[in-house]
């Protein structure tokens, strides 16, 4: 009698637990492990060969759907941007150069968003299928580029004298020249105190494949299209070929962790 009562006990206590840690899908009616929130990190390469990383904080509204708030910082480049090598000669000393580039993009972008899962996992090692959208504020950060130009010397002629210079209207022979005045680009942190604000907005959908979509474990490949707009031009390059509106597609991979 007591081995019979101990237990019953112990099914009353744990049933709950095992109530609140399964979940029933009312379409397959398989039986899973119930998840409320997910975390993972984004890593996102675009067709004009911008980047970004970021992280996405998830909350499963239901089998099929979750909502997320995204947050990610990364760099917006103009598609016509072009790099230059540095000076063979000075190679070592400084780093590869775009021709004409006014600016560095750096975007920091926020984003409310949805995946929803067309089906379940066909099999355990299968792929579930699903679609995601997003659309959020963004802040633009325009760093000054600066660039490597050669000026003569004068105390050791035919030598160069190498100064740092962003461009301005009195150097913009000197910062489009073609004759190898220009000898690379400046160190990155070059215009770092001197970044100006662009608010503006982004938005993305994509096609979103995870290989653990019901499991504990974040593994995802998304493909799709994102959208940067701003009220007015960016001036990234030394051209009238700056524009507020950037469409790119692009590829990104997630990986992360879900939570009860």
């Amino acid at each position: 009698m007591v081995r019979a009562l101990s237990l019953l006990a112990m099914l009353l206590l744990t049933a709950p637990a095992a109530l609140l840690a399964q979940y029933a899908d009312p379409l397959t009616g398989n039986v899973g492990i119930v998840y409320n929130r997910e975390i993972a990190g984004t890593f996102r390469l675009t067709t004009s060969r911008g980047f970004l990383i970021g992280m996405e904080f998830g909350r499963l509204r239901t089998y099929y759907k979750t909502s997320y708030f995204h947050l990610s910082v990364g760099e917006l480049r103009h598609p016509k941007e072009q790099r230059q090598s540095a000076d063979p000669l000075l190679s070592r000393s400084f780093r590869a150069f775009i021709f004409g580039k006014q600016h560095n993009a750096l975007m920091v972008r926020g984003a409310w968003g949805t995946k929803r899962y067309f089906s379940e996992k066909a099999k355990q090692r299968g792929v579930a299928v699903g679609m995601s959208y997003a659309i959020g504020p963004t802040l633009g950060l325009m760093k000054p580029y600066y660039l490597a130009i050669c000026y003569p010397n004068p105390t050791r002629p035919g030598d160069c004298q190498i100064l740092y210079e962003k461009y301005s209207d009195e150097n913009v022979n000197l910062f489009l020249d073609e004759n190898g005045r220009i000898k690379g680009a400046a160190p990155f942190v070059k215009g770092l105190g001197e970044v100006s604000l662009r608010p503006g907005v982004n938005a993305s959908a994509a096609l979103h494949l995870d290989w653990g979509a019901f499991d504990e474990f974040v593994r995802a490949l998304e493909i799709g299209i994102m959208l940067d707009a701003f009220p007015t031009e960016l001036p990234i390059l030394v051209s009238s070929a700056n524009q507020r509106l950037f469409v790119n597609f692009f590829v990104s991979l997630q990986f992360g962790k879900r939570s009860s």
